[in-house]
């Protein structure tokens, strides 16, 4: 019944927005278990942006990390609201993942990683630019941001990759998804080791 529910209520926000849910259902169970697998209890606090029913919430949980150390971004009232009941001891913020680094400079809150459901292929540029930006303000150095897509390269393109001095690496694909999809580790680059000299 649960999912059924979820099923209907992700459809019929997609119709109310479809450029920003992305989706006309929620991400299955092998997309939600590829892009939580580098992420446990020890990742300390985490970020989910566009968390929606919570499917990638649960699979962090499953992974250890405390409900407390969740910070749930969700722009739909709908879909917050649903979080809020699902998952009491997360912290879920109603805004739009372009303002978290604003919210994370003033609350001084730093993530160990960062979920990410938002539909970036969707998104413009400066959307883009800004969801990128304020997420490397919070993640540590050696902090990540897990990106899925249904594209076939990274969703975020190569100069603005370059603008922030990041890497991407595809972590997997998913075909048992609806549809198939990639997961990418989007960090910081790894600094050049210079050769040593005899």
């Amino acid at each position: 019944m649960g999912i059924a529910r979820d099923l209907l209520r992700f459809f019929r926000r997609w119709l109310a927005d479809p450029r920003h849910v992305g989706a006309i259902a929620p991400s299955g169970r092998a997309l939600a278990d590829l892009i939580t697998r580098q992420i446990h209890g020890r990742s300390g606090r985490v970020a989910e942006f566009g968390a929606g029913t919570g499917v990638f919430t649960r699979a962090l949980l499953s992974r250890g990390v405390h409900e407390a150390n969740l910070v749930l971004i969700e722009r739909d009232e709908e879909f917050a609201t649903c979080l809020r009941q699902r998952f009491p001891r997360a912290h879920v913020l109603t805004m739009a993942a372009e303002r978290f680094g604003e919210w994370a400079r003033a609350e001084r809150f730093a993530a160990g990683a960062i979920v990410s459901g938002l539909p970036l292929l969707n998104l413009a540029h400066d959307s883009r630019r800004h969801i990128l930006a304020g997420a490397f303000t919070s993640l540590g150095g050696d902090g990540a941001l897990y990106q899925f897509t249904y594209g076939l390269t990274c969703p975020v393109p190569a100069p603005l990759l370059e603008h922030f001095e990041l890497e991407a690496d595809c972590v997997g694909r998913v075909f048992r998804n609806l549809p198939p999809a990639a997961v990418y580790r989007i960090h910081r680059r790894r600094p050049v080791a210079l050769a040593a000299f005899a």
